[in-house]
């Protein structure tokens, strides 16, 4: 759905299934902060009155009945061409040092402090980038949560989303356990302090890889 801020005249854009069904939906602009209100479509006939969500995602109050306000989740709609990054890494100086990066390349970022609010945004956003620590919110690496929901990903929306991957187990720019472990890229944490030049080779070959794909899908 297409949506233009009353206030600003700024033109965004927000996919029909994050918005509630049969709801009013109301959003904060996210360049001069007025509060859009956003009418629900018109039902059709296959469709129900209303849609539960899972208990893993959000979940309307059992109290409310007219309205949902998502004016909490600044990235549920963001300017056309608006690039958004989500970051889970709970070691503070890893996130100083990656986080500078990615808004001077003008990403959004989210940063998040566990499992659970990491797929939470995920179900209302497909995000551009995500750099997850493979010990983010897990004791076992293999049992990460981000990483497996990644891997279970639709491929057309995965193809979409770059993942980077911090580890102290890997090399940076392993190619084969980048593949292993279904991610774009590997930083090792040794070699954080570069990660301007090592998220940018990677974008850079990410970019040409899907850029053959693209003109022989097309």
């Amino acid at each position: 759905m297409d949506i233009t801020c009353e206030s600003c005249q700024s033109k965004f854009r927000i996919a029909d299934e994050k918005l509630p069904k049969n709801k009013t939906a109301f959003l904060t602009c996210p360049k001069c902060r007025n509060r859009i209100s956003v009418q629900p479509a018109a039902k059709t006939a296959d469709e129900n009155e209303s849609e539960p969500i899972g208990e893993d995602f959000f979940s309307f109050d059992e109290e409310e009945t007219d309205s949902y306000d998502a004016s909490d989740k600044p990235f549920d709609f963001v300017e056309e061409e608006g690039k958004t990054a989500l970051l889970c890494e709970p070691d503070p100086m890893i996130k100083k040092a990656v986080t500078p990066v990615l808004e001077v390349l003008e990403y959004h970022v989210t940063e998040v402090d566990n499992s659970r609010d990491a797929l939470k945004n995920m179900r209302y956003h497909n995000y551009d980038l995500i750099v997850v620590n493979e010990y983010f919110d897990a004791s076992d690496p293999d049992a990460n949560g981000v990483l497996i929901y990644m891997e279970r990903l639709n491929m057309a929306v995965r193809r979409n989303i770059f993942v980077t991957m911090i580890t102290n187990r890997f090399r940076t720019m392993d190619n084969m356990k980048a593949f292993q472990k279904s991610v774009n890229m590997i930083v090792n944490v040794d070699n954080i302090s570069d990660f301007d030049k090592i998220f940018r080779r990677g974008m850079a070959d990410f970019g040409i890889f899907y850029q053959i794909y693209k003109e022989y899908v097309s």
